[in-house]
C-alpha cells in the first residue's frame, strides 16, 4: 500500500487529526501519534481519516477518538498526565550506576566488549577510595531509586572492593532511604560457596552470559582453566535452587542469562532457545554484537550483516511464539520491552529505547581509575583509547557531571525530535537512540538514521511485531499481553533505613 495510491494531498483535512505518522503493515495502514497510541486502518478508513470524513456516531470515528487521533476530542489535561507518567525519568537523575571493578578477566571471549586484560594486571583494579567516591556520587542522584551494577572484566576478581561497596552503600542508605539494589554481571568462574552465601545474604541479583549449547558457548567464550559452559550451567542451577529454598517464586527469581549472537550462531537459533528453555529460563535476550572493545577487532571472523542477524531473529522469535502456543512460557526480551510500550502503554525504562537516550541521565559508568562516563558503553569507548564520552571523574561534584557541556551535548544528541528520520517515523513514540553506538558506527553523536544499522534493526523488530499484531488471533494476543507483565523484584531491594 503506497500513500499516493490511497489519498490525494489536496483533499487532506489538516485540522481534523492530531499530528500522526503512518506506515503500511500488511494490507492495512498503521497510524501512531506522539502519545504512543496506534491503530490499523484499511485503505478506505485511512482515506476517510486523512480527509476528516469520519463523523461522531460511526464506528471509525469512535475508534479514532479512543486512540486519541481526533484533535477536537483530545482531553489535553489527562493526556499531559499520561505523558508525564511515561516520561517520569526526565524528572530525576541516573538510576543505573555501572561500577567497573577491574579490567582483569580469566576468560578470553572473542567478542568481549570490555577490552579486558590478564589476571595479573592488578593495576587495573578499582581502589576502595575510588569506589567510595563513586558510591557518594551515585547517592547524589536525584533519582529515588538507584542500582549499583558490578561490571568488569570479571568483577569477582576484585572481591574485596565489591564487598566494600555493598557494605558502604547499605550504610549510606540508612540515611538516604533510596530504593537501592545491587546487580552483578559475572561469568561465574570465580564463584564459590562463601561468595554465594554473601551475595544471597546481601540480596545481590546475578546475571551471566550463556551463548547456547556447550559447543557454541565454549567456542567463543574461551576459558583455559576449565569448561566455561559446565561452570555456568552448574552455578545457575545452584543459585536458582537457593532461591527456591528461600521460598521465592522460581518464575520470577532466577539468574538472568544473556546470549551474544555471533556468526557461528546464525543457524543455531533453535538450539539457543532450547538451551534456555531446558534451564527453565523465562526470557531470552537475543543480542547483536556491539562495536566496542575486542568485538570491533574480531568482527571479520565473528561478525555478520544486519540482514543476517534479522533473519536469525525472525526465526528465533517465530519459534519462541510456537513454543508459547504449546504451553512453554518463554519470551524474547527485546520484543517484550517493545510490546510493553505498544500494548501496555508502559515505559519499561530500557535505556536503549528512550528519548532522550539513557546516556548520562539514565546511567553512568565508573571506570577503575575514577573516570566517569556517559554509560558503560561510553566507558567501553574510553577503554578503546577515545575519551569522547568521559564526562568527568569521581572527584567532580554531581552538579558538575550533570551540567557540563559534554553531558548536555550527549543528551541532546539522543533526542528523536532532533532526527529527520525519527521525527516522521511511525515508531517514534516507542523508539530511542544510543549516541555511543551512533558515534562508533557513523562517527557522529547524532548519527544518520537513513543508513544506520541501529535504526534498521529496531525498525525491523517493530515491523515484525506489528505484522504479528495486525493478524494476531486471540491466543497470540494473550501471549503478547503476558509478555508485558512487569512484576517488581522486591526481594532485591535493600532496607531503606529508619
Amino acid at each position: 500500500m503506497q500513500l499516493a495510491d490511497v489519498i490525494q494531498l489536496s483533499k487532506v483535512n489538516a485540522d481534523f487529526a492530531v499530528p500522526f505518522n503512518h506506515r503500511p503493515i500488511g494490507e492495512r495502514m498503521l497510524v501512531t501519534n506522539d502519545l504512543g497510541d496506534h491503530l490499523f486502518l484499511t485503505a478506505d478508513e485511512f482515506r476517510r481519516f486523512a480527509y476528516g470524513q469520519a463523523a461522531p456516531g460511526d464506528d471509525l470515528y469512535e475508534r479514532l477518538v479512543a486512540k486519541n487521533l481526533v484533535a477536537a476530542a483530545i482531553d489535553v489535561k489527562s493526556q499531559a498526565e499520561r505523558w508525564k507518567k511515561k516520561k517520569q525519568y526526565l524528572f530525576y537523575g541516573p538510576t543505573l550506576h555501572a561500577f567497573v571493578l577491574t579490567h582483569r578477566c580469566n576468560h578470553g571471549c572473542q567478542y568481549c566488549h570490555s577490552s579486558i586484560v590478564g589476571m595479573d594486571r592488578m593495576d587495573t583494579d578499582m581502589s576502595i577510595e575510588t569506589a567510595e567516591r563513586a558510591v557518594d556520587l551515585a547517592f547524589q542522584s536525584t533519582s529515588p531509586g538507584i542500582t549499583i551494577e558490578f561490571q568488569g572484566g570479571e568483577p569477582l576478581a576484585n572481591w574485596e572492593v565489591l564487598q566494600h561497596v555493598v557494605e558502604y552503600a547499605r550504610q549510606k542508605n540508612q540515611l538516604a532511604g533510596k530504593a537501592l539494589s545491587f546487580s552483578l554481571v559475572t561469568n561465574l568462574s570465580l564463584m564459590d560457596d562463601d561468595k554465594l552465601d554473601y551475595l544471597i545474604d546481601r540480596k545481590v541479583q546475578m546475571c551471566t552470559s550463556l551463548d547456547g549449547p556447550a559447543d557454541l558457548h565454549n567456542k567463543v567464550r574461551i576459558y583455559k582453566e576449565g569448561n566455561s559452559h559446565e561452570l555456568v550451567i552448574g552455578w545457575m542451577k545452584k543459585i536458582n535452587q537457593r532461591y527456591v529454598d528461600m521460598g521465592l517464586d522460581p518464575n520470577l527469581y532466577r539468574v538472568e542469562a544473556l546470549p551474544t549472537v555471533t556468526k557461528l550462531a546464525l543457524d543455531r537459533w533453535q538450539d539457543i532457545v532450547d538451551q534456555y528453555v531446558d534451564l527453565n529460563c523465562r526470557a531470552v535476550f537475543l543480542r547483536k554484537l556491539d562495536p566496542f572493545g575486542f568485538a570491533a577487532r574480531s568482527y571479520k571472523t565473528l561478525g555478520y550483516t544486519m540482514d543476517e542477524f534479522l533473519t536469525f531473529y525472525g526465526h528465533a522469535v517465530d519459534y519462541i511464539l510456537d513454543l508459547n502456543k504449546k504451553g512453554v512460557q518463554v519470551m524474547e526480551r527485546h520484543a517484550a520491552i517493545m510490546m510493553s510500550k505498544i500494548l501496555a502503554d508502559a515505559e519499561p525504562n530500557y535505556l536503549d529505547l528512550r528519548t532522550p537516550g539513557g546516556a548520562c541521565i539514565g546511567q553512568i559508568g565508573y571506570a577503575p581509575d575514577g573516570g566517569v562516563y556517559s554509560s558503560d558503553e561510553g566507558r567501553m569507548v574510553g577503554s578503546m583509547g577515545d575519551e569522547m564520552f568521559r564526562i568527568g571523574s569521581v572527584n567532580d561534584t554531581y552538579h558538575q557531571l550533570m551540567t557540563n557541556v559534554h553531558t548536555r551535548a550527549i543528551v541532546t544528541s539522543g533526542l528523536n525530535d532532533g532526527q529527520p528520520g525519527c521525527v516522521t517515523c511511525v515508531y517514534k513514540p516507542w523508539c530511542g537512540q544510543q549516541v555511543e553506538y551512533n558515534y562508533k558506527t557513523q562517527g557522529s553523536l547524532h548519527g544518520r538514521m537513513g543508513d544506520s544499522v541501529w535504526c534498521k534493526r529496531h525498525k525491523y523488530v517493530f515491523d515484525y511485531l506489528m505484522r504479528r499484531l495486525e493478524r494476531a488471533d486471540e491466543q497470540e494476543l494473550k501471549i503478547f499481553e503476558r509478555w508485558t507483565t512487569n512484576r517488581m523484584l522486591e526481594h532485591f531491594l535493600q532496607d531503606r533505613g529508619a
